[in-house]
């Protein structure tokens, strides 16, 4: 099979775009020369065919992260070479926007404007905040055992590490996993998801023109169970970072056990729950919620998928939250006015239709949408919807929908509202709104949530960390803990002057 294919970018023309392997800085055929192919989320046709990664493959990659991992990089360079080559590749992606955002858009459905405007501006943005952290990895000196000994604390790379990472950020995602591993030190083996590979597979040649030696990231496309089950049984991989299912995330953790017992970070899914006050601004609470389900189709996380509000302004927020709904700027991704695309697949299109007929025969009250998209044409649209009057154990409050669904119910009391809250598996995400400060801080420090919004929702910051209690993983992405997460801490105890007598 061919390395690179020419396909079709709206507003870009033809592009040439990377289909194999990247292995050591150069583009390779898989050794069984097996394919996969991505589909346009707005057509439901084929885009083009990608290398299918095998077990082979994997051992390959890995051999070329730990070979340059043993010589041209982890140790053996200063903090502030790796942060040269990160800022290097923010200014090349930066430089080719307008490229980067039409393929995102092309290959998972977002509005070319939200893909350069929002994700390829944070991608920059991540790779800004850890080249600036790359040489500020420090330890700790423990200068307390008086003329016995000296202990000081080393902070050193992992190693190799495998990276999988989930299509509803594709490229956002890959920096999440690329930038800190690479400021820390570490060399990786990164498989993107098999249906959005295309931009993680085109930024391979950007690494390689900001400097990335050989062997630093390696990129091998693959399906979750061929590719990705032998990234995380690998007995060469020193940890696995995965984004995405709850379901997957536990296949990872048992073959990270089973394999070598790698270290295992997991960004997994969510439930967030929206607590609405009397003492909110409705209006200004109804913009925040629709921002946080409505932005990128749903197909996010930490969407704002359960929304409990007070019963003096519960009619009161869904009338102006449907209006939100049915202003969401629907449209083709090739156009700059969309903000509302297409799911990323039939299958998910098909399973959140299936969540909305669940919740209607339990009972809930469909406020809008509900229904496909009527201008689909063959696309993955799904109306932005709301649900009004659930309860718990409907399939539509307990499950994550990943899709454009919110589901809403009132309450009456600050206890009842945490209870329903933390009434769940989840805990990536929360919001509370409110104008009472006393309020917003004690319940703010009593949801069950990684991350806590007051008055917003959704905004992330590359300093800030981000990650989830219960079953919505282990560890945290972004700021200083995301770099903590591809180090680990050496004591070093250095004898001034104890003496050991033998036999003891």
């Amino acid at each position: 099979m061919p390395t690179h294919q020419e396909i079709e970018v709206p507003g870009q023309g033809k592009i040439k775009i990377p289909t194999g392997l990247f292995i050591n800085n150069e583009w390779v055929e898989p050794v069984k020369g097996e394919t996969f192919d991505t589909v346009n989320p707005a057509t439901g046709e084929k885009l083009i065919s990608v290398a299918h990664a095998s077990k082979e493959d994997v051992d390959l990659a890995v051999k070329a992260a730990r070979k340059a991992f043993k010589t041209t990089w982890g140790g053996n360079v200063a903090g502030t070479e790796r942060a040269a080559v990160l800022f290097k590749l923010a200014d090349l992606i930066e430089r080719d926007a307008e490229k980067i955002g039409a393929l995102e858009s092309l290959n998972s459905g977002k509005g070319v404007r939200i893909a350069r405007e929002a994700d390829v501006a944070d991608t920059v943005a991540c790779f800004r905040y850890y080249a600036g952290l790359a040489d500020k990895v420090f330890g700790q000196t423990i200068d307390t055992f008086g003329s016995e000994k000296f202990v000081y604390t080393l902070h050193q790379p992992i190693g190799v590490c495998g990276q999988i990472i989930p299509w509803n950020y594709p490229l956002l995602m890959w920096a999440w996993k690329v930038a800190p591993a690479v400021a820390a030190g570490c060399t990786i083996v990164m498989k993107p998801s098999e249906l959005t590979p295309l931009t993680a597979l085109l930024l391979c040649d950007y690494a390689k023109e900001a400097g990335f030696p050989p062997g630093v990231l390696n990129t091998v496309p693959g399906l979750g169970a061929t590719t990705g089950d032998a990234i995380s049984r690998h007995l060469d991989i020193d940890k696995v970072a995965f984004t995405g299912s709850v379901i997957t995330g536990r296949r990872i953790s048992i073959a990270a056990a089973e394999s070598n017992l790698k270290k295992v970070t997991l960004e997994l899914g969510g439930k967030s729950p929206m607590l609405i006050f009397d003492s909110a601004d409705v209006e200004e609470a109804a913009d925040w919620t629709a921002m946080g389900i409505w932005f990128n189709s749903g197909q996010d996380c930490c969407a704002s998928s359960r929304v409990y509000v007070q019963e003096a302004v519960y009619d009161k927020f869904l009338a102006a939250l449907k209006k939100r709904a049915e202003a969401c700027a629907i449209g083709q991704p090739s156009d700059e006015k969309t903000s509302f695309g297409p799911l990323i697949s039939a299958n998910q299109r098909d399973k959140v239709i299936s969540y909305i007929e669940s919740g209607k025969e339990q009972g809930a009250r469909v406020v809008t949408g509900g229904q496909k998209w009527p201008q689909s044409n063959g696309g993955f649209w799904v109306e932005p919807t709301i649900l009004a009057d659930v309860k718990h154990g409907m399939k539509v409050v307990d499950e994550e929908i990943f899709g454009p669904v919110i589901v809403a119910a009132s309450f009456k009391t600050e206890e009842e509202a945490l209870e329903l809250a933390n009434n769940t598996t989840y805990g990536l995400a929360a919001a509370v709104f409110t104008n009472d400060a006393r309020q917003m801080t004690r319940v703010s420090r009593a949801l069950d949530a990684g991350t806590v919004w007051c008055n917003q929702y959704a905004l992330l910051h590359a300093g800030v960390p981000f990650g989830g209690f219960k079953q919505s993983g282990i560890g945290r992405e972004l700021g200083t803990y995301g770099i903590e997460a591809y180090t680990q801490v050496k004591a070093v105890q250095q004898n001034l002057s104890q003496k050991m007598e033998w036999p003891i």
